[in-house]
């Protein structure tokens, strides 16, 4: 083990897909699992500074212990990512186990501390909100977010979360302005999406009038489809992914990554608190509903009418996001409510509309995180916004 945090970081990584794959619902969905990661990063990043007095940083969480002689930064890690691992995804201990016995330094007494080190972040997060969405009822009114007609059975994915979370770093809320509804820049997002966004097997009946995707496009399209696949998992594993390969070609030491990688998954959990607060402030129905109900005579506040918009496809139905990262198309999940709660089709599982509203989007406000964070951490851009607990100091 050359460096602690990017091989810790890698199990970590391993564990979202895992924990989207077997059914047991634990850190499932972009804004928890963004949370977990920032959760185990912080740990390993306060153990690695505590132990290794030259690192030069401060300290996320403050009040913790000094390190014990003799500690080494690398155990203190092991201990940290371990402890914080099992803690989140208690299913999936017997991997963590073999990777604590590939990690091979338990004994030393830098361990124990970051496991110390792990448990108190974890008591910071305790009184983090679920993701349930027990009370919440979808607004019936034209524009509004409402589960996908084609996986009627899908729910609502963390309604309440963003409102209720305490940030990790931010000290600010922001609001975003309202997303244009029947403006004409919607409608040309409208039409465009319509004839690019389609599902394959709908391709022919999209109008001449309309541009219709490329190969290259839908290529490109299931690229992005992190949206908690079975196999894949979600948008922060992505940009994690990213971030791995810039810090390797800038040969990092292993005390900045243990940097690096705080800054990234604070900011990306943060990310998306605040995205999922605004989510369900603005409520924006997706595409699967807004072309098929586009006209006022369709949906639920229905007015008649016979003259239906030619922009308006009652029966649309998205390309979407792939249910699962497996070339076995008869692959399903170990649960039927796997996030993000799929439904078989067939003998394979059909792709999907997320199951929250669409404004803002999840993956760019992580991607924008993530990656302006580590333009920031390689001196690339300056002048961030706001303050944080880890950047400024």
């Amino acid at each position: 083990m050359t460096d602690s945090i990017l091989f810790w970081n890698d199990v970590a990584l391993e564990a979202n897909w895992v924990s989207h794959t077997n059914g047991l619902q634990e850190q499932t969905g972009p804004p928890l699992s963004a949370r977990a990661l920032a959760i185990v990063h912080l740990a390993m990043h306060d153990a690695y500074v505590a132990a290794d007095g030259a690192a030069g940083y401060v300290p996320y969480l403050p009040g913790l212990p000094a390190a014990p002689a003799g500690a080494s930064a690398s155990a203190a890690v092991t201990g940290a990512a371990y402890t914080a691992l099992s803690a989140l995804f208690p299913s999936q201990r017997n991997l963590f186990e073999i990777k604590l016995g590939q990690a091979g330094n338990v004994l030393d007494p830098g361990h124990e501390f970051g496991a110390t080190v792990a448990r108190a972040i974890l008591q910071d997060r305790g009184s983090d909100p679920s993701v349930s969405a027990a009370g919440y009822v979808a607004s019936p009114a034209r524009g509004r977010h409402r589960a996908d007609p084609d996986n009627p059975s899908q729910g609502y994915h963390a309604p309440f979360y963003g409102a209720l979370a305490k940030g990790f770093a931010i000290t600010d809320r922001h609001e975003l302005l309202a997303p244009p509804l029947d403006t004409p820049e919607y409608i040309r997002a409208l039409r465009q999406v319509r004839g690019v966004g389609i599902a394959p097997e709908l391709m022919g009946t999209v109008p001449s009038t309309l541009v219709q995707r490329t190969v290259n496009q839908t290529m490109i399209g299931i690229y992005w489809g992190y949206d908690g696949a079975a196999g894949l998992g979600t948008p922060p594993r992505l940009y994690n992914q990213i971030v791995r390969q810039v810090a390797m070609a800038q040969g990092n030491t292993e005390a900045k990554n243990a940097r690096l990688f705080a800054l990234v998954n604070v900011a990306m959990a943060d990310a998306g608190i605040l995205a999922w607060d605004q989510k369900y402030i603005h409520d924006f129905w997706r595409p699967v509903v807004g072309i098929r109900e586009h006209d006022l005579s369709m949906g639920l506040g229905i007015q008649p009418t016979d003259n239906l918009s030619n922009d308006t496809d009652p029966v649309w139905v998205p390309l979407g996001a792939p249910a699962t990262n497996s070339m076995n198309q008869n692959f399903t999940p170990q649960a039927a409510d796997v996030f993000p709660f799929n439904q078989a089709v067939v003998g394979r599982m059909k792709n999907f509309t997320p199951p929250f509203p669409a404004y803002p989007s999840g993956h760019a406000t992580f991607g924008a995180a993530a990656l302006h964070i580590t333009r920031l951490f390689y001196g690339i851009a300056s002048g961030h916004r706001g303050a944080d607990k880890l950047f400024d100091k």
